[in-house]
């Protein structure tokens, strides 16, 4: 149907569909964005891939939909999509050379990489997310590049997928360490983020949100930052040593000593403030962080 997502069940399917040959396996392939030959129209409703897509992409006009925000690739990057992801073609010229890296999950399910794939957290980033790439690492991954199509072209043996699945470890290994190097070179906009987030959750707190939608969570906080979950919780593993749902589990506690010691709430009625449903919740993780109970607190409190 036109207004559904084309699926590609096979990268067969979606070679043909850029108009190239089919690939030379099945189950991977390199696909020359340079050479794709297609109307963006076609596809305008976005495209779902049975498979792993790891794009790199050395120059771009126009620009990708995916999740809630849009990928200028003006200055070239990567971006990692998982199987079953949605992504959308926005602009109605689109003309950006790179290539990416097609995988079936079939061709990694005998090797550790089929679980450890899933320990790579930018699978699960959004586009908006993508890792910008230095000269010096657009380089490096050409090079990956370029070993696994070598290896497709010229060597299909008994040894071939070892050989191409300890490049995809290697292209995903030196993504991750990429990745690392952005959060630290981009600490000021980072650290802008962190102060967005910190108005954010006082504002939860301040207009009571709590008692409309309940505790904080991740999601909320993710979304009103446009970006993905799990991107949010790395980038706070790297500012500040935590994940996002620490990071929140630390806020709740602040704010409960604060009604604790500068009011005359009840705890079960501080733990409704918070947006707890039930207050055995709030005092478990209360004392988990303390290691004191909301109402030992309060008594030593006023003790003192």
């Amino acid at each position: 149907m036109k207004n559904q997502p084309k699926i590609f069940h096979t990268i067969s399917e979606l070679h043909v569909a850029m108009g190239q040959p089919k690939p030379m396996h099945p189950l991977i392939s390199i696909l020359n964005y340079g050479e794709a030959i297609f109307d963006p129209k076609d596809f305008e409703q976005g495209i779902i891939l049975d498979y792993y897509k790891i794009s790199f992409k050395t120059h771009f006009k126009g620009k990708l939909r995916y999740g809630h925000g849009f990928y200028d690739f003006e200055e070239g990057g990567m971006s990692f999509v998982s199987p079953g992801q949605i992504l959308k073609m926005q602009d109605e010229e689109a003309d950006y050379s790179g290539m990416s890296l097609n995988i079936h999950p079939d061709f990694i399910r005998p090797y550790s990489l089929n679980s450890n794939i899933k320990k790579y957290g930018f699978f699960n980033y959004s586009a908006s997310e993508a890792l910008y790439l230095s000269e010096k690492e657009k380089v490096t991954i050409l090079g990956v590049f370029t070993s696994i199509q070598n290896e497709l072209n010229e060597r299909i043996d008994n040894f071939s997928q070892d050989v191409i699945i300890s490049q995809i470890e290697l292209l995903l290994n030196y993504s991750n360490r990429f990745y690392n190097r952005q959060f630290i070179t981009r600490k000021a906009v980072n650290h802008d983020l962190l102060s967005k987030l910190e108005n954010i959750i006082n504002d939860y707190f301040d207009e009571e949100k709590t008692l409309v939608n309940g505790v904080l969570t991740v999601q909320f906080l993710a979304q009103e930052l446009n970006l993905s979950s799990r991107y949010l919780s790395d980038l706070l593993r790297n500012l500040c040593g935590q994940n996002t749902q620490q990071f929140i589990h630390d806020k709740l506690i602040e704010k409960a000593k604060e009604y604790i010691t500068t009011g005359t709430l009840s705890i079960s009625e501080i733990a409704y403030k918070l947006g707890f449903e039930h207050p055995q919740s709030f005092n478990k993780l209360f004392k988990k962080k303390t290691n004191s109970s909301p109402v030992a607190f309060k008594e030593s409190f006023y003790k003192n």
